[in-house]
């Protein structure tokens, strides 16, 4: 059963702690603007105004003393997609107060292989999301039992390094 688009944009208004995100694809670009993406591989730079209502929305949540993370499973060498998302996406978005962490699986075994991408609200609400070829976003399913989700989150965290320091040493851009 699937949640409505309108339902799922307001758990990112209404919870109230922490709000946490895995993301297991190593691309989303049909979930993305396919001219940020061009501009970004061409070297152009950054337009001021790229992704700023997810980063206001961020930012807004920050400023109200919640906390916004995630941690991104990945792969080297990484793809075009990777490149724009964590180049010009998470670092923006780390200005704004979220949080990113990278869980890289080029050297050992991705130990959360086959687990879908989510979100989980206040430990309490959790949405899995679907994705078509291309990392085309289909939908967002609910979840009732938060304790799997939980477990998944904790063992992503464990593994996961700050973006930052693992940026500054496989960064491209």
């Amino acid at each position: 059963m699937s949640i409505s688009p309108s339902e799922f944009e307001n758990l990112f208004s209404s919870f109230r702690r922490e709000a946490f995100r895995l993301e297991t694809l190593d691309d989303y670009s049909g979930s993305s603007d396919p001219e940020m993406i061009r501009a970004f591989l061409a070297g152009e730079p950054q337009p001021d105004n790229y992704n700023q209502e997810w980063a206001d929305e961020v930012r807004g949540n920050i400023e109200a003393g919640k906390r916004m993370y995630r941690v991104h499973v990945l792969s080297r060498p990484m793809t075009d997609y990777l490149r724009f998302e964590l180049g010009w996406g998470y670092r923006k978005n780390a200005k704004a107060g979220e949080e990113f962490f990278i869980l890289d699986t080029t050297d050992q075994p991705n130990p959360l292989e086959g687990v879908p991408d989510f979100w989980m609200f206040d430990e309490s609400s959790v949405v899995s999301m679907s994705y078509g070829e291309g990392g085309k976003f289909l939908g967002a399913e609910p979840h009732s039992d938060p304790a799997d989700w939980m477990a998944r989150r904790d063992l992503a965290l464990s593994r996961a390094v700050p973006f930052a320091d693992w940026w500054e040493r496989y960064g491209e851009v």
